[in-house]
């Protein structure tokens, strides 16, 4: 497969007078873990759920994996969910939600999921209402992979989850894709996890996408340049400032370039991913319609 996985053109989510998804421009490569982050209520949710079917658009267009979200039920069977709150019926053993699984997805791999729940030290006749927070989530993700699909969207799936929780469904997930290939579209406010797992990145703030690219090639092209206080507006015009802090002497800029930056007056340092997230993200509180940055 070529063609993105999850490719949207203007795509905007209103509810009455408050938008929660505003012109919303992405193509994804396919084969990448992505990693979508941003502040609570900035339309992450709402963006995967478009994604999957569970909520339509009020303008703009979207196709995933060719087509139009859960247009028929061989595109369902194509892509795996993992709700928030990691839905499980607490009334239901853990062979209840197999059996389940295995009635209504065609693509249902029956030993995938057993061998899943046997490594996990899971009992099939457990109830899902006696499984711990991290259980819980490792059998919602059990029932999304069992799918077999091309694509597994994850919606902060372990935002609840204990430190060695959350080691352990990350584990897993990066197992399954080294095994099968989905890509995979995670949505998280921990970019330590992203950090972990992903390749590709994409900022979501205040309902609007404010860079997407591979995390490799962001990182290598954003920078932290310190030095004696300066109009940011004298630096080299290849140079796009993205966050500036400022003291009577000194000046300290979070900034992209393409290319490397050799100015002597300055010093030149590379950036974590939690400062390049944070840059954008506090770009996004000063300046209300940045246009988007997109790297391949």
């Amino acid at each position: 497969m070529t063609d993105p996985v999850l490719r949207a053109d203007g795509l905007s989510k209103r509810y009455g007078r408050r938008t929660a998804l505003s012109d919303c421009t992405l193509s994804i490569p396919p084969g990448r873990v992505v990693g979508l982050v941003g502040p609570n209520g900035a339309g992450k949710t709402t963006l995967l759920q478009i994604a999957v079917g569970m909520l339509a658009q009020t303008a703009g267009t979207i196709e995933v994996l060719g087509g139009r979200p859960a247009a028929n039920p061989a595109q369902l069977a194509r892509v795996g969910f993992v709700a928030q709150e990691t839905p499980t019926y607490a009334g239901l053993t853990i062979a209840d939600h197999l059996r389940f699984g295995a009635h209504t997805n065609p693509r249902w791999d029956q030993r995938l999921a057993d061998e899943r729940i046997a490594a996990l030290g899971l009992e099939p006749a457990q109830k899902a209402g006696k499984l711990s927070g991290g259980q819980r989530a490792q059998l919602a993700l059990t029932m999304a992979v069992a799918k077999r699909p091309d694509l597994l969207v994850l919606d902060e799936p372990v935002a609840s989850l204990d430190p060695l929780a959350r080691r352990e469904f990350l584990r897993s997930l990066m197992a399954f894709v080294a095994d099968h290939g989905a890509s995979v579209i995670l949505s998280s406010h921990l970019v330590s996890d992203l950090e972990r797992v992903c390749d590709y990145l994409i900022v979501l703030v205040a309902s609007r996408v404010r860079i997407a690219g591979e995390v490799e090639h962001l990182l290598a092209t954003h920078y932290r340049l310190t030095g004696a206080r300066r109009d940011p507006a004298d630096l080299h015009p290849g140079v796009t400032v993205i966050e500036g802090s400022h003291t009577d002497r000194q000046s300290t800029l979070i900034v992209r370039s393409d290319t490397p930056i050799d100015d002597p007056s300055l010093a030149v340092e590379q950036i974590t991913l939690e400062d390049l997230v944070l840059a954008y993200m506090t770009q996004a509180t000063t300046s209300p319609r940045p246009a988007l940055e997109s790297i391949r």
